[in-house]
């Protein structure tokens, strides 16, 4: 009885952690474009999170990075880490894998032992220099604009800004992510 119990309350948490009723920021009703060949070498590293859409997962973060690398299996491995509160807040790191799946389409998880709970990433625009990339996801809940760099110039915010524009988001809708 105990360990049925147990695993009731671990599906009980699981599912009050999926996003219900998140927010979209897209209009799904304009089609969106990943981008047709995505140099994966080129675009494996670090990147400083520019802007994003609010999502549950990121609440409270700010000095943001992401670090793709290879894994020995051939997918890729994702690592988030965030600051809470405050550039100089606690550490948070979330260790995930994605795949590719098509021309720029990725899906990423964080929990890989539950089948359901992977996201799509499509890179919706990579600069010549891979130095400036643009991510969202066809449902519209998540977006981010990411750079090599923790600061970008007006005129590359502008041309992220354009993107996510062609692709159906509500640029007014990003909030910026602090960074060193």
């Amino acid at each position: 009885m105990r360990k049925i119990t147990a695993l009731l309350s671990t599906l009980m948490a699981l599912l009050a952690a999926l996003p219900a009723n998140a927010e979209r920021y897209r209009d799904r009703s304009v089609p969106m474009a990943s981008v047709a060949a995505l140099d994966l070498n080129r675009y494996l590293g670090k990147w400083y999170e520019i802007a994003r859409f609010p999502n549950r997962f990121e609440k409270g973060c700010v000095g943001v990075t992401a670090e793709y690398s290879l894994r020995t299996d051939g997918d890729i491995r994702v690592l988030n880490t965030c600051r809470k509160g405050a550039l100089d807040g606690p550490v948070e790191q979330a260790d995930g894998s994605a795949r590719l799946e098509g021309p720029g389409q990725l899906s990423v998880t964080f929990v890989p032992w539950l089948p359901f709970a992977r996201g799509d990433y499509w890179v919706l625009y990579v600069s010549p220099g891979y130095d400036l990339a643009v991510v969202g996801a066809p449902k519209g809940t998540t977006g981010w604009i990411l750079a090599r760099t923790p600061e970008i110039s007006a005129q590359k915010r502008q041309v992220a800004e354009g993107i996510l524009t062609k692709n159906g988001y509500d640029i007014n809708k990003l909030e910026d992510v602090l960074q060193k």
